[in-house]
This record gives C-alpha cells, sequence and structure tokens, in this order.
C-alpha cells in the first residue's frame, strides 16, 4: 500500500512473497530505522518495524497466529518466548515506545464476544493471555486503549471472522492494539476503533497522545 502524499513510508515484507509483513508511515523522517529483534526464525517473517524520533519509538508488530495449525501455534509461542524479553529490555531502556500492530491475542473476557466457547482456540489460550498479564504487571507495558477505555466491549472489537456475518453482527475480538511505556501512555487522550474504514477483516485503531518530544 502506498503512503499518502507528504509522508515517509518503511516496509518490512516477508522473505516469503505475499506471506506477511509490516510497515510505519510518517510525516518526520526517523532517526533511524530497525527491521529485526535479532531472531533468526521471525525476522525472515516481517514481524516487526521500529522507527526512532529522538527519544520516542514506534514499533510496528504483526505477532503470529497459531489458528492454522498446531505447528503455527507451536512456532507463535516460541515468538512469544523470544519476545517477551526484547519487549522487557525496550520497557527499561528509558526509551518513551508505543508497540502498535495485531497482537493475535485477545486479553481479556470484555475483548471478545464468545470467550466461553473459545477458550480452547488460538487467540485466547491461558498461556497467551498470561503472557499479556507478565508484559503488564511484571514488564510494566500499558494497554492503552484499555486504559482510556477499561470496560468497553463491543466498541473495542478490531477483527472480524468473514464467516456468519460476524462483522454486521460483531461478533468480534479484539486482537490489534498500542503497548506503550508509562511516559507515553499517561499522555493518551483518545482511541477509536475505525469499523467503517473495510481495509480488511480487521479494523483500524487510532489512539492520540498528548505528546511533545
Amino acid at each position: 500500500m502506498k503512503a499518502p502524499p507528504g509522508f515517509h513510508a518503511f516496509y518490512h515484507p516477508a522473505e516469503r512473497k505475499g506471506y506477511s509483513g509490516v510497515a510505519l508511515w510518517s510525516r518526520g523522517r526517523p532517526d533511524a530505522i530497525t527491521k529485526t529483534f535479532d531472531n533468526d526464525e521471525f525476522d525472515v517473517e516481517g514481524r516487526y518495524l521500529r522507527a526512532d524520533f529522538g527519544k520516542l519509538s514506534v514499533v510496528s508488530l504483526y505477532m503470529p497466529s497459531g489458528s492454522s495449525s498446531p505447528e503455527r501455534q507451536s512456532a507463535k509461542f516460541r515468538f512469544m518466548t523470544a519476545f517477551f524479553p526484547h519487549l522487557a529490555a525496550l520497557a527499561q531502556s528509558g526509551r518513551d515506545i508505543v508497540v502498535c500492530g495485531d497482537w493475535n491475542i485477545a486479553h481479556k473476557e470484555i475483548d471478545l464476544k464468545n470467550w466461553k466457547s473459545n477458550q480452547k482456540n488460538s487467540g485466547f489460550l491461558p498461556e497467551e493471555r498470561a503472557w499479556i498479564d507478565r508484559l503488564l504487571n511484571e514488564a510494566d507495558w500499558r494497554d492503552v486503549y484499555r486504559q482510556l477505555h477499561p470496560e468497553e466491549t463491543g466498541a473495542g472489537y478490531t477483527w472480524w471472522s468473514n464467516r456468519g456475518q460476524a462483522r454486521a453482527k460483531n461478533v468480534g475480538w479484539r486482537l490489534d492494539y498500542q503497548l506503550a511505556t508509562a511516559g507515553i501512555a499517561q499522555t493518551a487522550c483518545h482511541a477509536e476503533v475505525h469499523k467503517e474504514k473495510r481495509l480488511s477483516d480487521h479494523a483500524p485503531l487510532s489512539i492520540d497522545y498528548d505528546y511533545r518530544l
């Protein structure tokens, strides 16, 4: 997808054509771009892209999905194991950081419509939800949407199956997050899911920060 006029565009596609990838658009030119978190297995899948602007870093993330097979769920668990210490180190770096993207995990029961029937399905497994708990409680990341909308349910969904009129009926999941370090998280002032923008089976999540470099 081409960036709008006036934006700088950066992409990290998977080596396997058409498989996965991440992107960042910015009005200002970054000081640095990083396309790896030093993991040989997943760096080739286009899962990570970081842009630095002064003391601010913005990361575009695409967490693997495990829904297609047990082998891909095992790969997702390996990604989570490898990525946690990287996120913990970022949180302790002293930088203001926002990690945006498709995390492929619904954290709490209020984050999906049919939570009871999905407890054994990828995206709502106990191990996945506990991993998000650790990010928030041990590594001190903040779920910015939940910070602004602590009890919101259906309005926060960002993904719907293409089956059974799930989108029309709002039978959805909240899979797309912005996790932020404490300093910038406290400047967040507005969050919205743009369900009218039918770009894919996901809807964009935007968050405004009253933040100055």
